[in-house]
């Protein structure tokens, strides 16, 4: 493991400087803090990284986890952020934004550095690199979502599948037999996001179980690639009577296409969301499955904090802590039958 004596040596500086550099209590040369900056990076250096010292230093900061790409926008990424933030208020802790997009060696240095007491990780992939990370330096931590790489970590998750699969039968039991179900993105599902692959297999089982014609159609990030699969999904014969969405982000636009296509929602076409913020509904009052972003956040940063002062294991056998929300049709959603009989 690198010391602050090798960093000095790689950039030509007293071991002094480097501590000057890394807590910011002098004023140093921007060439010379560049160059403490880059050693330090090369050598992979975390001052305070030594077990003892992180367990009797406190932060009282928690590391938020976003992977972000830049120039897109995640309406829901700021909602989850807001609310992890006050949740982690009510706990005495401050939050920082780890947004790079791979982020394993961002919390390798939040995990050593002492910068952050815990985290949480949003947007977890099935095998999600990140959390296998943590999960190997015993940094306490808890997901927002669920990973097959870090079973011992603690996790908070909606359940997707009975989502999906409730909207889904609310909408058979409506009447309707002529079913689309807009599946999130397909760069979602190839990034193997827990939520999309999740709602698959809830499409999937109702499917399997039902009598009603039900297509599966992958969603898209981009609005001409999105109208041309709704398009296509909404000309078919005979044509369905109903669409239930899970893919929310581009929902206005959805709406639009659907208005452009001749229908009426919901006399033409029932139109069901999955996973919508309670004040994001593309401005319809649209019968829907809303995410408990406010229960989730809460419960995810309250088992992040719990796990402080912990190596982050469980006993041998146990299952980690975990809360599994149910889903739940939102207050007054109906969802109207078709304007005639299915046959």
């Amino acid at each position: 493991m690198a010391t602050i004596k090798d960093v000095a040596r790689r950039a030509g500086v007293a071991p002094s400087t480097v501590s000057y550099v890394l807590s910011g209590s002098r004023k140093i040369s921007e060439d010379t803090r560049l160059a403490v900056r880059a050693a330090v990076e090369e050598l992979g250096y975390h001052p305070r990284a030594s077990a003892r010292t992180l367990r009797s230093a406190r932060s009282h900061v928690l590391a938020l986890a976003v992977p972000r790409v830049p120039g897109k926008y995640r309406g829901a990424d700021g909602t989850f952020a807001i609310d992890n933030s006050d949740a982690a208020r009510g706990h005495g802790y401050d939050v920082v934004l780890i947004t790079d997009l791979a982020g394993v060696a961002a919390m390798r240095r939040v995990a050593g550095s002492g910068m952050a007491d815990t985290a949480v990780l949003m947007a977890v992939e099935e095998h999600d690199a990140r959390a296998a990370a943590l999960r190997e330096t015993g940094f306490p931590a808890a997901l927002l979502g669920r990973s097959e790489d870090a079973p011992g970590l603690p996790w908070v998750d909606l359940d997707w599948e009975a989502a999906v699969a409730l909207a889904l039968r609310e909408t058979v039991a409506a009447g309707h037999r002529r079913i689309v179900f807009l599946s999130s993105a397909e760069h979602e599902i190839s990034a193997r996001r827990g939520y999309a692959l999740h709602g698959l297999a809830g499409a999937r089982l109702v499917a399997r179980e039902s009598t009603a014609d039900l297509r599966i159609v992958p969603s898209s990030g981009e609005p001409e690639e999105l109208g041309r699969a709704l398009r296509e999904a909404l000309a078919a014969r005979p044509a369905p009577t109903a669409l239930v969405v899970q893919h929310l982000i581009l929902l206005p636009h959805l709406l639009d296409e659907i208005t452009a296509a001749g229908l009426r929602v919901p006399e033409d076409l029932a139109v069901v969301l999955v996973g919508s913020f309670p004040d994001d509904v593309g401005g319809r009052p649209l019968p829907r499955i809303e995410l408990p972003v406010t229960e989730m956040s809460a419960a995810v940063v309250r088992l992040a904090v719990g796990a402080v002062g912990t190596d982050g294991s469980v006993p041998s056998g146990a299952p980690p802590p975990h809360r599994l929300i149910a889903p739940r049709m939102a207050t007054g959603s109906v969802i109207r039958p078709p304007s005639e009989p299915s046959s």
